[in-house]
């Protein structure tokens, strides 16, 4: 295996971002004769470690890594301006895109190899392109639910499930695509006053991440919890025997499959204004579109592909196929603050 040089960033720290940005940007006039792209990644998953040596394997191209949440990785992307040694930005939902894009971080790329990834899951114009997919889809306690009581996610609103909702905080941005999916759909009228009866359903006060849903799904503090799909899969995969009982007490529900279809979101990637490495960064996105590396998103991650003709990881796909939302997922972030407001009027802790 290639080795990946990975620096962490950390937010609040002003002498560790100026010492990190020195070691990257001492190097970039060599960095542009194509050895080396520096990536900016807000994906904390291991797996991904085997996408950027197979990248590096098949071109000889060295990978910089450094890491952070999205809105650190953006604000330093910010502060280094035009002197940035950054080329790739990676990050996950469509909302963190759609904020990079429309704080003019990335410039368009013109590329066939990525024309392959669906109109849907990329940007209009090739600023970004999504490189994963993921399902948020209900979940259920196999013995509290029947999975024919369940239908869409404007049915989660109903009387019958008062008391029985777990799902995540406002501040997660997963829920906050998945509210601005609905006001895509049906306005933002509508989508309040649906938001403000899912919140009277909700089982507890948000707490926990996603795979904290599912875990409180399974031990009966609510019927049915939200998450994305492949934190159910990570958990029947785990090699602790208590994670792999939660999963077998879980199933997965797709919603809106008479309809839209499932709202689904992306990890994805750009090629930065002041990218050192323009050429080396369109070649790694176009990696991560290629067979190989769809491959290694479908089994490292439990996530689905991006491209057509690429098998699903064999855990996931017992859970089934499904009919995915076409909205271009551009709309999520177009809708975030809209959505964040409306989740702020009905108490959407």
């Amino acid at each position: 295996m290639q080795k990946i040089t990975r620096r962490v960033f950390l937010a609040g720290g002003a002498a560790m971002a100026a010492v990190a940005v020195g070691e990257l940007g001492s190097g970039r006039t060599s960095l542009a004769q194509g050895g080396t792209v520096n990536l900016y990644s807000a994906r904390h998953y291991d797996t991904d470690s085997q996408l950027y040596s197979s990248f590096t394997s098949k071109t000889g191209i060295k990978v910089n890594l450094v890491q952070g949440s999205a809105e650190e990785l953006l604000e330093r992307i910010k502060s280094e301006g035009a002197n940035s040694p950054a080329d790739v930005l990676i990050t996950v939902d469509a909302g963190n895109l759609w904020r990079a894009d429309s704080q003019g971080l990335f410039q368009p790329v013109s590329s066939q190899v990525l024309q392959g990834i669906p109109g849907n899951l990329r940007h209009p114009q090739g600023h970004w392109f999504g490189l994963s997919m993921r399902a948020r889809a209900i979940m259920y306690n196999k013995n509290k639910v029947n999975p024919a009581q369940l239908s869409t996610y404007e049915d989660l609103a109903a009387q019958k499930w008062r008391g029985k909702i777990l799902i995540r905080s406002s501040s997660n941005v997963y829920n906050q695509s998945l509210v601005a999916s609905l006001i895509a759909v049906h306005g933002a009228q509508k989508t309040e006053q649906w938001a403000r009866a899912l919140v009277a359903n909700f089982a507890r006060p948000p707490e926990g991440n996603d795979t904290a849903q599912i875990t409180a799904c399974a031990a009966g503090m609510g019927d049915i919890a939200i998450a994305n799909s492949y934190y159910l899969v990570r958990l029947a995969k785990s090699s602790n025997p208590q994670e792999r009982a939660i999963a077998d007490r879980v199933g997965m529900f797709f919603p809106n499959q008479r309809d839209r279809g499932t709202h689904v979101n992306i990890s994805g990637a750009g090629v930065l204004k002041y990218a050192p490495n323009k050429a080396g960064a369109i070649k790694f996105i176009e990696h991560m579109a290629s067979t190989q590396a769809q491959q290694i998103f479908a089994s490292g991650n439990n996530e689905y592909p991006v491209v057509s003709g690429v098998p699903l990881d064999s855990v996931l796909q017992r859970y089934g196929t499904f009919k995915s939302d076409p909205i271009n997922v551009a709309s999520l972030g177009s809708n975030n603050s809209e959505a964040i407001k409306i989740m702020d009027r009905v108490g959407w802790k």
